[in-house]
């Protein structure tokens, strides 16, 4: 038996000329709006906090690594079927057909064509490859417009997500900057493929992964750091209360404790979002969605958390108040869609 193989790989290096297939029964793309943005402004922004616009191409080198998470691999008779990971690959093909669209009319355009489709005996089809999808991501890859009356959900969802890609992708790194910003996309954005040799490998990976390694959430970092400066006769009714609001939040939804951080930070303490011009940084606002727990950390208009009482104050007085006011509203607003 072929021994489990990790290898951690670039962008390009994962989809070059590289087929992946999807199992009929697991081969609903289902991400929606959100995730989509947050992917798209994670990367963004990550890229904006090394890109001077004074830069050669070369500079992108040595600019930040971003790193995308894992993707597991069952390889059966030569073909790589994807047992986790399709979210994100799909988003990431349907977002290099964005910037191979985009460049269309560029003078310097990066070659992207490989990591989206390759040819085999003279025909062409998509490297994340779904037959049901085709059509569609064949008009998204022309850039035509699609209809998605009667269409699966799947696709209905791809084209969907096409569209908030257009619509998320910043204004600043659409001309001079992105011929950069590709470059980064495709040779500083990493994955690690975990291949197995079979679909019982695969997927004691993919349980074990997701049931007993589950990664911290910037809701549970955001935590480990307040409680650390705590004192210790402070701290063990703050964790009881932490984790008794947190499982509240839970159950109204998966994102929902995240959520109500963002949107409380946001509320009391941003004070600027990100200006659409070239080399402008990451403000508050921007922070703030894509990493709250390094920006309460790293200070500048964050809530002042230096003495312990001044840490117990904030969970057990504020996030006390504003997670409730959050619920409260969440509430309501279901209340209101389901009586429309």
């Amino acid at each position: 038996m072929r021994p489990i193989e990790g290898q951690a790989r670039t962008v390009r290096k994962l989809l070059e000329s590289t087929k992946y297939h999807i199992d009929y029964y697991q081969r609903e793309y289902v991400w929606g709006e959100k995730q989509v943005q947050e992917l798209i402004n994670d990367l963004a922004t990550k890229f904006i906090a090394d890109y001077e616009p004074t830069h050669e191409r070369e500079e992108v080198a040595n600019y930040s690594r971003y790193f995308l998470g894992s993707i597991i691999i069952s390889q059966k008779e030569n073909i790589a079927f994807i047992v986790d990971g399709q979210q994100r690959l799909t988003s990431l093909t349907l977002f290099l057909i964005y910037l191979r669209n985009l460049q269309m009319d560029h003078g310097n355009p990066v070659n992207v064509e490989a990591l989206i489709v390759s040819t085999k005996y003279g025909k062409k089809s998509f490297n994340i490859h779904v037959d049901e999808r085709t059509l569609a991501m064949e008009s998204l890859y022309d850039n035509r417009r699609f209809d998605t009356t009667e269409s699966p959900i799947s696709v209905q969802n791809i084209v969907e997500r096409y569209r908030t890609i257009e619509s998320t992708f910043p204004a600043e790194l659409c001309e001079e900057a992105l011929p950069y910003f590709t470059d980064w996309l495709l040779d500083n954005v990493h994955l690690v493929e975990i291949t197995a040799y079979s679909d019982n490998e695969a997927y004691t990976i993919f349980e074990t992964m997701n049931d007993r390694g589950l990664s911290l959430s910037p809701t549970d970092m955001l935590k480990g750091y307040l409680l650390s400066r705590l004192e210790k006769h402070k701290r063990v009714d703050a964790d009881d209360f932490w984790r008794t609001r947190v499982h509240k939040l839970s159950d109204a939804g998966k994102d929902v404790p995240a959520d109500c951080f963002k949107v409380w930070f946001r509320s009391q303490y941003s004070m600027k979002i990100r200006e659409r011009k070239k080399g402008a940084r990451p403000e508050d606002f921007d922070r703030i969605g894509t990493e709250f727990h390094r920006w309460i950390r790293d200070g500048s208009n964050a809530p002042q958390l230096k003495r312990s009482d001044e840490i117990h104050n904030f969970i057990m007085r504020d996030f006390d108040f504003y997670s409730r006011q959050y619920l409260r509203i969440l509430d309501a607003s279901r209340n209101l869609n389901s009586e429309l």
